[in-house]
Formats: C-alpha cells, structure tokens, sequence
C-alpha cells in the first residue's frame, strides 16, 4: 500500500519542480531591460557582442564594426537611430536596426517583425584573432 504513496509524492515533487523551473525561467527573462540610444552608445562603443565560440562584431568608438566570423574577418558601420541600434554591414547579411536589450553581460538584438533575437554576450574584445 505504501508504494502508491511513494508514487504519488514523486508526482508532486516532480510537477513542483517543473513550477520552480518555469517561474526561474520567466524571472531570468524579466531581468532583460530595454536600452535607451544614450544607453546603447554608453555599453556598446568599444565592446564586443559575440557568441563566445564561432562570430564575434567589435563596435568600433568610431561607428565602426568589424565582424569575425568562422575565420571570415568584415567591415561595416554601426549607428544609433533614435533608440534603434543600427547595422550596416554593406553587402553581407545581418544589417538592420534592433532594439538592445541587456541583461547583465547577455544581449538581445530584437529586430521588429523578427520573432527570435540575436543573442549573445558582451564583452571587452579580446585581442587574439
């Protein structure tokens, strides 16, 4: 008789678990803010957003970005635009403005009309390529 009390605990721990899970993650999301084109020019001028492992784009005090990419190295220009982060990146893919939004060192590019955003992490950028 005992083991159906066993099971049904396991049951509650587990749907418990799940709970705490889903209202961590929704408390990590919340911590993401919004930046202002004051903000955006104050993080992101002299910085790196890159995915730690296979592209990095250093935005340049200049309007600069250098992206490096799967060992492909471009240029380009990068700009504010009211509170719009902008990237020209000439004729290779990836240009356009995004909203900035910053949680810790995580960023997300959320580009309107795009339902997933460019994720990654900011950093000073490191001087091994």
């Amino acid at each position: 008789m005992k083991q159906p009390a066993t099971r049904t605990m396991f049951m509650i721990v587990a749907v418990g678990a799940m709970g705490a899970l889903a209202v961590s993650n929704a408390v990590a999301a919340e911590k993401f803010q919004k930046l202002s084109g004051t903000q955006i020019r104050a993080k992101l001028a002299g910085m790196e957003i890159s995915d730690e492992v296979h592209w990095g784009d250093v935005y340049g005090r200049n309007g600069t970005v250098t992206t490096y990419s799967m060992g492909h190295k471009s240029t380009g220009k990068w700009s504010v635009r009211k509170d719009e982060f902008c990237i020209d990146r000439g004729q290779e893919p990836g240009g356009g403005c995004y909203e900035v939004w910053l949680s810790g060192n995580r960023v997300e590019l959320r580009q309107q009309g795009i339902e997933l955003p460019l994720e990654g992490v900011l950093a000073k950028p490191t001087d091994t390529r």
